[in-house]
């Protein structure tokens, strides 16, 4: 039973015997509430440590242990012969606390013109458990973790002082090595493995490149529709966005030029568009790599998912295009493996490298080297590879049940877009339908939808919905298209 202090000067102070904290911590916390709180005001006395030991009914030992700790913390002043006091110290701690409840609108007052951008972002949540439609998260239990395991704890055996200290802020050698190899034989990238900065998503690549690319005002192209962090992290930066309408062959170029002729930047997803699932042809590829070369732009190259292609090979990526050095390209770990490895990596231009690895240490300094190194082993000794190829086996078969649920249960009245590629398709609903309204009934029902014109930057474009299919057994993907049908019906 708990007992409590007699007297008004602790009125609220009790504890209880048994619990997980010793009874000294329990008096210890209950006071400094009661100090911080000002219902124990600054000069206030306090009982004798014999006096609250009686009241409370526990030993002297355990007031005197807490007075001590709160008086080297500073909270209490004890004289010899006159008794413990509640510190002056703390009378501009009620006033402190007043001002912290101004609200958020209070606090943003005082935010840079950066930081008020970022809070007005609306922020990119991610799904935390695959639910049908939910886009961005992979078949995490088709991921072969015994392998991971075993090649973690031979690295813990083996390397145990080497990876504990800080790490190089470009990243662990043997993945940069690794990831440098990967690339240039998966997707026909050409660079060195000193070209290669590992970071820890591809949303801090984003950030790092607007920060260093781009002052306030510059214009930046952006895919309309196109992906939000993205849009996020120029904002952020004080951009001026310049959507560019992308259509069946990719971002228009020439629409680019039109509005925006002399933009600082480019940021584009040509392997697989984001979110429409459209490529980039040739052609587009070509006229942007020329624009950039005759306006000294940049063009961030997004290749966020180009594993997987279910069709022939997968497209090679700008970069390997590009003879003037203008490209920075974007990859990522999150999707083809899984999303709390929190690693990714940027293929930068020489010219550029320097500042990204020294912007970097402004951030956060390095990437857990641990990780890094295991999964320069999973790359190097093969088991990155027949991951590849099984998950596109398996997201293959799923993305054939999307499609196949989609005809039977919706035929006509659900148009697809691009299914060649990618975790997620677009499709589209028929006229005079309200993606939103539909969004809505659906997850009443348990079911996640995104609307395309979440992704929208100018033009809302037309009425659509984003399914994300990785995640899902063929059976939750048709009873989530089930819900789809009712939900498009009512």
């Amino acid at each position: 039973m708990a007992k409590r202090a007699s007297g008004a000067l602790l009125p609220n102070l009790q504890v209880v015997p048994g619990e997980s904290a010793p009874l000294w911590v329990q008096i210890h916390r209950q006071l400094r509430s009661a100090i911080l709180s000002a219902h124990l005001p600054p000069g206030a006395r306090l009982p004798s440590t014999r006096t609250l030991a009686h009241d409370l009914g526990v030993s002297r030992t355990s007031t005197e242990s807490a007075f001590a700790q709160l008086e080297a913390e500073g909270f209490l002043a004890r004289r010899v012969g006159a008794g413990t006091y509640v510190a002056r110290v703390r009378e501009s701690l009620p006033a402190r606390r007043k001002a912290s409840r101004v609200g958020v609108s209070g606090a943003r007052a005082t935010l840079s013109n950066r930081g008020r951008a970022m809070a007005r972002a609306r922020a990119c949540d991610e799904p935390t458990e695959p639910r049908a439609f939910d886009a961005g998260l992979p078949a995490l239990e088709a991921f072969p973790w015994r392998t991971w395991r075993r090649l973690l704890a031979r690295r813990t055996r083996q390397s145990e002082r080497d990876l504990m200290g800080y790490g190089d802020p470009a990243g662990h050698p043997a993945l940069r090595d690794a990831v440098a190899a990967y690339v240039a034989t998966a997707r026909g990238v050409a660079c060195e493995p000193d070209q290669v900065v590992i970071l820890t998503s591809s949303q801090q690549a984003l950030d790092l490149s607007a920060r260093l690319l781009l002052d306030p005002g510059d214009e930046v192209w952006l895919e309309d529709p196109g992906y939000l962090g993205a849009r996020l992290a120029f904002e952020a930066a004080g951009a001026r966005l310049c959507p560019v309408p992308v259509d069946d062959a990719g971002l228009d170029v020439g629409a680019g030029q039109t509005a925006a002729l002399g933009a600082r930047l480019a940021y584009v997803t040509p392997s697989h568009q984001y979110p429409t699932g459209v490529t980039m042809t040739l052609e587009r590829r070509l006229a942007l790599l020329a624009w950039a070369e005759r306006a000294g732009a940049w063009v961030i190259e997004d290749d966020y998912d180009s594993e997987f292609r279910y069709h022939g090979r997968p497209i090679a990526a700008i970069q390997g295009l590009d003879r003037s050095a203008r490209v920075i390209y974007v990859g990522t770990f999150t999707k083809v493996l899984f999303p709390s490895i929190r690693l990714a990596y940027v293929v930068v231009p020489r010219e550029l490298k320097g500042a990204f690895v020294t912007a970097r240490t402004l951030l956060d300094g390095h990437t857990a080297q641990l990780l890094q190194a295991v999964l320069a082993d999973f790359m190097t000794e093969g088991h990155f590879g027949v991951h590849v190829r099984r998950m596109r086996a398996l997201y293959g078969e799923r993305r054939d049940a999307l499609v196949e649920a989609a005809g039977h249960e919706l035929g006509e009245r659900l148009r697809l877009g691009p299914t060649d590629a990618g975790l997620e398709i677009a499709a589209y609903l028929p006229p005079g339908s309200k993606a939103r309204e539909v969004a809505r009934r659906a997850a009443r029902r348990g079911v996640s939808l995104v609307p395309l014109s979440r992704y929208a930057v100018a033009a809302p474009g037309p009425e659509g919905l984003l399914l994300g299919f990785a995640a899902l057994t063929p059976a939750a993907i048709r009873a989530g298209m089930r819900t789809l049908a009712r939900a498009l019906s009512s």
